[in-house]
């Protein structure tokens, strides 16, 4: 927001020097970016936060001026004459889509006379980078700055049968902005259009057919309450940006819709004469109710603060920023009405608080203050993930951040629920970049090759973040929380590293997995892992086409499970458990087995037959091949038996082992090799 430091003074008399007024509003939280003289005239550039939309306006920073320097501030009454003939019998107003644009202001003054500015108008406005158009045009520019509310100028001549109608664009509907370039429009956009056609688009630029030109006589003002949503997306959609859309996007005063239309009537009548018809039309909504009132306990200040502001100096602050008293103060609390500039941001004891620290001054604050702090506990979500990261990153993996809006091109490299497509954003500054994903991995990948094309092969990455699915009464998660990885182990390898994952929150959890879908997946090589019987996710190895698709050198594994159905299954209570004074005794087993025989089944048919020494299994290989008929393959597996009293004798450990060898032959049809 540019200011023009003479065109400030009309509102508010400090009595100090420019920059010592701008370095004092720097230190309420309107940072100075510099101040540079225009001609006689200085222009101060303050950086407005987009929650301080009341800033966006000269009127709101002489607020706050005035209340840093505790001095009055003016504002213009704004009471045009008119000269008795009703605005009805000129024009008319419908709103179609109150949704869009819930409020709409008419007014209409005939017989002006369009020409240049004059140079107080003019000088102000190239003081804060405007160029004067007209003295019509510049009166709308000068209002909008004035006071931060967007409006519009119609050669009323040029409106077909006079009237106004707010609507939707209909799909393919086309536009000549004043910019003199065509936009297309949609039916999600809103357009100020006349009996046929639109003549401007919503709030964010007019139509040049209906613009100010020189033979305007008969001019219709417009003010008008915008949806932010709605402009936000118009204003993208078209790449099309404005002081008006910049300003309806982070929301106007709803109560001084009607002041502006008085205003730019005024100061159009003062600098190109005409008649301003009787009264207005306003359309739609009445002005909103006002905010609900907030009260403010004193104690709160210097609790929160860590020093006390005299309670005199409180209520004087808050009255000048525009908060007005409800009732008495007492001695404990007083409570305050919002004024529609600060709907937005001030709605709770916290805010209030906020407004007296910085215009009492952060710098009054000093670095020692104490200020009552409470240590906050660790959630399970931040216990489970370091948890999570202490296996990964022991384990050779790096922890990654990666965009969560991607290419929907990527989101084909690894879409493990099938999905139609990804959920879609507009997003004007990168175009390709439109989609939320549906998974972890295709980022990771991304990730990987790019590490490939700098010599770094064998990229271990993990990432935790949310996915994005479509929201529908079927589904209760509609952003879950995720680990994917990606590494070029083995199959194996990853298997047993979520199993070591699994452990580390909770020692008891066991994983077992089952064949997947996974189109992406070799055949045969991708699985859907179950944590305690519950569906947890995915992994395996992607299918070569895949990785030919990112010039992958080396074969890939990846796994994305899910965080949610980790942290439930969570028991992070530290378990005391004894270190085996003996030695274990392991012994090895090579069965032949169908070719339908899973690996867990091999292992819990050992597991119930194995005896009360039985300490783990562990996988050591398998094999098919001409040694073995068609449909067979062999699994090798080591068995550790341990006792934690004494040495295990070999009569035991043999005892054992024929237990396990007659439960797999009866159970499995395993053959002992």
């Amino acid at each position: 927001m540019i200011v023009s430091w003479d065109w400030l003074q009309d509102y508010v008399n400090t009595g100090k020097p420019a920059r010592e007024v701008a370095e004092k509003l720097m230190m309420t939280g309107l940072n100075l970016e510099g101040i540079e003289e225009v001609g006689s005239d200085l222009a101060i550039d303050l950086e407005v936060t987009s929650n301080r939309s009341d800033c966006l306006g000269h009127i709101g920073i002489a607020r706050e001026a005035g209340v840093c320097f505790d001095s009055p501030l003016t504002i213009p009454a704004a009471q045009p004459a008119t000269n008795g003939t009703s605005v009805t019998e000129a024009t008319s107003v419908e709103i179609e889509c109150e949704d869009l644009c819930p409020r709409y202001i008419a007014r209409v003054i005939r017989g002006v006379k369009v020409g240049p500015s004059p140079d107080w108008l003019k000088n102000r406005l190239e003081t804060i980078g405007i160029a004067s158009i007209n003295n019509i045009v510049d009166v709308t520019n000068y209002v909008l700055m004035e006071c931060g509310q967007p409006l519009h100028a119609f050669d009323h001549d040029k409106l077909r049968d006079g009237r106004i109608v707010v609507r939707r664009a209909k799909d393919g509907e086309t536009i000549q902005a004043i910019d003199h370039k065509e936009y297309k429009l949609t039916s999600d956009m809103c357009v100020i259009a006349d009996a046929q056609q639109p003549v401007a688009i919503g709030g964010v630029m007019g139509g040049a057919e209906t613009e100010i030109g020189d033979a305007t006589t008969n001019v219709l003002i417009e003010v008008a309450d915008f949806a932010p949503m709605s402009i936000r997306g118009t204003a993208r959609a078209l790449k099309l940006f404005s002081d008006s859309s910049y300003r309806f996007e982070r929301g106007i005063d709803q109560q001084q819709l009607d002041w502006a239309s008085r205003r730019c009537c005024e100061l159009i009548l003062e600098v190109a004469g005409g008649e301003l018809l009787d009264g207005s039309i306003w359309a739609g909504q009445p002005v909103p109710d006002p905010p609900e009132p907030v009260t403010l306990r004193f104690a709160q200040i210097p609790r929160i603060l860590g020093i006390d502001v005299p309670r005199d100096e409180t209520l004087r602050i808050l009255r000048e920023l525009g908060l007005k008293l409800q009732g008495e103060a007492t001695d404990e609390s007083a409570t305050f009405a919002v004024p529609g500039w600060r709907r937005r941001d001030i709605t709770r004891e916290a805010d209030l608080i906020e407004e007296v620290a910085r215009m009492h001054g952060y710098d009054r604050i000093p670095e020692d203050a104490v200020v009552p702090l409470s240590l906050s506990s660790r959630t399970l979500r931040d216990r489970v993930t370091e948890r999570v990261c202490d296996v990964l990153t022991a384990s050779g993996f790096y922890e990654a951040i990666t965009l969560t809006m991607v290419d929907p091109e990527s989101q084909k490299l690894f879409n493990p629920l099938g999905a139609d497509g990804p959920l879609t954003i507009d997003h004007s500054e990168f175009s390709k970049l439109c989609g939320l994903r549906l998974s972890i991995v295709p980022s990771l990948l991304e990730s990987r090759r790019a590490n490939e094309r700098h010599g770094n092969f064998d990229a271990r990455l993990f990432e935790f973040s949310s996915v994005f699915r479509a929201a529908d009464p079927g589904n209760t998660d509609a952003e879950p929380k995720m680990i994917g990885l990606v590494t070029g182990q083995s199959f194996g390898e990853v298997k047993g590293l979520l199993q070591a994952v699994a452990q580390r929150v909770n020692p008891d959890s066991t994983i077992s997995v089952r064949p997947s879908g996974v189109a992406q997946f070799s055949p045969g090589r991708g699985a859907e892992v179950l944590l305690n019987g519950e569906f947890w996710g995915w992994f395996g190895e992607l299918d070569r086409s895949v990785a030919d698709q990112l010039d992958l050198r080396d074969a890939v594994v990846v796994a994305e499970v899910s965080q949610t159905v980790l942290e439930a299954s969570a028991n992070l209570r530290p378990q005391f458990t004894e270190l085996p004074r003996f030695q274990p005794v392991t012994r090895d087993l090579n069965f032949v087995l169908d070719e339908a025989v899973t690996w867990s089944q091999l292992e819990d048919a050992v597991t119930t037959a194995a005896g009360d020494f039985y300490e783990s299994i562990a996988f050591s290989g398998e094999y098919r091949g001409k040694q073995l008929p068609a449909g067979k393959k062999s699994y090798l597996l080591t068995i550790s038996y341990r006792s934690p009293e004494r040495t295990l004798t070999s009569e035991e450990v043999d005892a054992s082992q024929q237990s396990v060898i007659a439960a797999c032959e009866s159970n499995l049809g395993a053959q002992l090799r």
